[in-house]
C-alpha cells in the first residue's frame, strides 16, 4: 500500500511538472502584431465566422470591434492565456473533469497558429473553452432538473458575455480566483475531498463489519471488526479489546452524532449501514456536494432558514452562525411525496391553522374511503366551491371520480389538526411549507421521511419565538396570546426570511468537520452517475 501511495505521489508530481511546463509554454507563445490591413481583415473575418455558432461570443466580439483578448501580443493577453490553461488543468481539484476542457488540444492549437486566420479561430476557441469553464466552476456543470424532477432549484446563471467583459477589464489571476464559490462550505468540501482521496489511496477504513447490528456487552469477531473500523475512522483510541465495552459504546455514540443518528451507543441497523459505507461512497458524496454548492452559489440572506432534507433538520442562520436548530420530518420516499429542493421567502406564519386538504389527497385518499363509508375522516369538513360545509348524508360519493369530485375538504383548527397549531408560509407553486404536527413520535426515528411533502418541525413553537424575536419584545408571550385565542390568525413577519430547502449528504458542521448522511431519496446517486458519465472519476488525476 505504501508503494501504491508513493507511485501515486510521483505520478501527481510528474503531471504537475508537465502541466506547469505547458502553462509556461502557453504564456510564452508570442503573437506578433497584425501589421497589414489584409491580415487584420482575415483575423476579424475568422473571428466573425467562427463565433457565429455562439451568439454570446459573436455579440462580445462585435461590441469590442473584434479585438483579441487571448491572442494579442501584449502582456495581459499572455497572462489570460496562462491563467486559462492553469485553470482548466486544475479543475480536478473542484471535482470537474479535465478532459471536458481539452487543455492539450488547446495547447496544440495555440502552437499550430501560422496565419491571421488561424489566430482568429483559436481566439474564439479560447473564449469558448473559457465560457464553458467559467459557468461550470461558478454555477455547475450539470442541469439539476434533467437529473431529478424534484430538484427544482433555480440556478443563478450569469450572463455569459459578462464573463468575457469581466475578464477583459480585470487582472486575469484575480478574475479566475473569483469564479469558484467562496462559501466556507465549498472550501471545506475541497479540503474533505483531498482527505478522502488520501484515504482512498491508502486503503480506506478496512474490512466492513459482518453483522446487521451489535449492542453493548457483545463480543466476538464482528465486535473486533467494529472496533477496527471505529479506530480507522478516528472515533476510538487504539485498543485490543474484543468486547463491546463502554469505550466502544462512547465511540459509536460519537459516530452516530456525526452521522445524524440517535446517539444511543447501540450499533443498530441504521448505524451499521452507515458504519459500513466505504470511502468511495463518501468521496462521491463530497463530489456531489461540490456540484450542488455550485448550483447554490448565491446570496442566502443575512438571516435565512436552511432545511437539509437528508439531515432531517431545520435551522435558522444569522450572519453565518447557527441561531436555532430543530429536527424535522420530510416527505416520504414514494410516489409524489418526496420534498422538492428550492428556495423562496417566508412572509408569515398562521397560528391555529385550518388544514385545507390538497386536491391530490382529497381525490386519491379520502374519496375512495368516502365511497366505502360516507362518515370516513369525520374530523374533516367537506365544503362546496363557496367554502360552505356540506351535509355528507346528502351526497352520493359513488357518483364521482377523481376528475369530477366537486368538493374540497378542510380540517378546522385544533390540537389534532394535521398541521398542528402553527404553520410557516413561504408561498410557492409546490405548496410546500413548514408546520407543527400532532405526530410527535416520528421525531425519535433515525430516518424521518413520512409526510406528503411538507416539512414538519419537532419544536415549532420555539421556531416561531426565534422568528418573532426580531420584531416582538416578548416573542413567546405574543405568540402564546395569539395561540390562546384559538382563532386562525395570520402573523406577518416584518422582515421576510429566505428559506432554502437543500439536499446534502456531505455537510460541514460548526467545527469545520464534514459529516455524512444517508441518500434518503437516491438523488445524490443520480447526480454522481451524471458526473461520472461526464468524465468525473474518483481519486485519480483526470486528463
Amino acid at each position: 500500500m505504501a508503494f501504491s501511495t508513493r507511485v501515486t505521489g510521483q505520478l501527481l508530481a510528474r503531471r504537475s511538472m508537465i502541466a506547469g511546463c505547458a502553462i509556461a509554454i502557453a504564456a510564452a507563445v508570442a503573437f506578433a502584431p497584425l501589421p497589414a490591413a489584409a491580415q487584420v481583415t482575415a483575423f476579424k473575418q475568422a473571428i466573425a465566422e467562427t463565433a457565429a455558432q455562439d451568439d454570446d461570443i459573436a455579440a462580445f466580439y462585435r461590441t469590442n470591434g473584434y479585438t483579441p483578448i487571448w491572442t494579442g501580443a501584449g502582456e495581459e493577453d499572455r497572462n489570460r492565456r496562462a491563467e486559462l490553461l492553469r485553470a482548466i488543468r486544475s479543475v480536478a481539484a473542484h471535482g470537474l473533469p479535465v478532459a471536458r476542457y481539452d487543455p492539450e488540444g488547446l495547447m496544440n492549437r495555440l502552437a499550430s497558429v501560422r496565419t491571421a486566420r488561424d489566430r482568429g479561430m483559436v481566439e474564439v476557441e479560447m473564449s469558448r473553452v473559457f465560457l464553458k469553464y467559467a459557468r461550470d466552476i461558478q454555477t455547475g456543470m450539470l442541469t439539476p432538473r434533467s437529473i431529478d424532477s424534484a430538484i427544482v432549484r433555480e440556478v443563478p446563471y450569469r450572463d455569459r458575455t459578462s464573463y468575457l467583459t469581466g475578464l477583459s477589464a480585470a487582472k486575469p489571476a484575480a478574475y479566475f480566483r473569483s469564479l469558484p464559490p467562496t462559501s466556507m462550505e465549498y472550501n471545506a468540501l475541497i479540503k474533505e475531498k483531498v482527505a478522502m482521496e488520501r484515504l482512498l489511496h491508502s486503503g480506506g477504513w478496512g474490512a466492513t463489519v459482518p453483522a446487521k447490528s451489535l449492542k453493548p456487552g457483545e463480543s466476538g469477531n464482528a465486535v473486533i471488526a467494529l472496533r477496527n473500523r471505529l479506530i480507522a475512522m478516528g472515533y476510538l483510541e487504539r485498543t485490543n479489546t474484543r468486547d463491546y465495552d463502554a469505550d466502544m459504546q462512547a465511540a459509536v455514540q460519537q459516530f452516530q452524532i456525526a452521522h445524524g443518528l440517535n446517539d444511543d451507543g447501540v450499533a443498530g441497523a441504521a448505524t451499521m449501514n452507515q458504519i459500513n459505507v466505504g470511502v468511495e461512497k463518501r468521496l462521491q458524496s463530497v463530489m456531489v456536494a461540490l456540484e450542488r454548492e455550485r448550483w447554490f452559489n448565491t446570496e442566502r440572506g443575512k438571516r435565512h432558514i436552511l432545511v437539509n432534507l437528508p439531515d432531517f433538520s431545520a435551522k435558522i442562520i444569522d450572519d453565518d452562525k447557527l441561531t436555532f436548530y430543530t429536527r424535522s420530518v420530510i416527505g416520504a420516499n414514494r410516489e409524489d411525496r418526496p420534498t422538492p429542493e428550492f428556495s423562496d421567502t417566508m412572509t408569515h406564519m398562521v397560528v391555529n391553522p385550518s388544514w385545507y386538504v390538497p386536491r391530490s389527497i382529497v381525490t386519491k385518499e379520502y374519496l375512495p374511503a368516502l365511497k366505502r363509508n360516507r362518515n370516513a375522516a369525520s374530523h374533516i369538513e367537506i365544503t362546496d366551491s363557496r367554502g360552505r360545509k356540506v351535509n355528507r348524508g346528502a351526497v352520493d360519493f359513488s357518483r364521482y371520480t377523481e376528475r369530477t369530485f366537486p368538493f374540497a375538504m378542510r380540517q378546522p383548527p385544533s390540537k389534532s389538526n394535521a398541521l398542528g397549531l402553527v404553520k410557516f408560509m413561504f408561498p410557492n407553486k409546490y405548496n410546500i411549507y413548514l408546520h407543527d404536527t400532532p405526530a410527535k413520535s416520528l421525531f425519535s426515528r433515525d430516518v424521518r421521511a413520512f409526510s406528503h411533502g411538507c416539512v414538519r418541525l419537532a419544536q415549532p413553537f420555539d421556531f416561531a419565538y426565534e422568528l418573532l424575536s426580531k420584531q416582538e419584545a416578548d416573542p413567546k408571550g405574543y405568540f402564546q396570546s395569539v395561540l390562546r385565542s384559538r382563532n386562525e390568525t395570520k402573523v406577518e413577519l416584518d422582515e421576510p426570511v429566505p428559506v432554502h430547502l437543500i439536499y446534502r449528504t456531505a455537510v460541514t458542521n460548526a467545527r469545520g468537520h464534514t459529516e455524512y448522511r444517508a441518500d434518503v431519496y437516491g438523488r445524490d446517486a443520480k447526480i454522481w452517475n451524471a458526473l461520472s458519465r461526464a468524465g468525473v472519476v474518483l481519486g485519480a488525476v483526470q486528463g
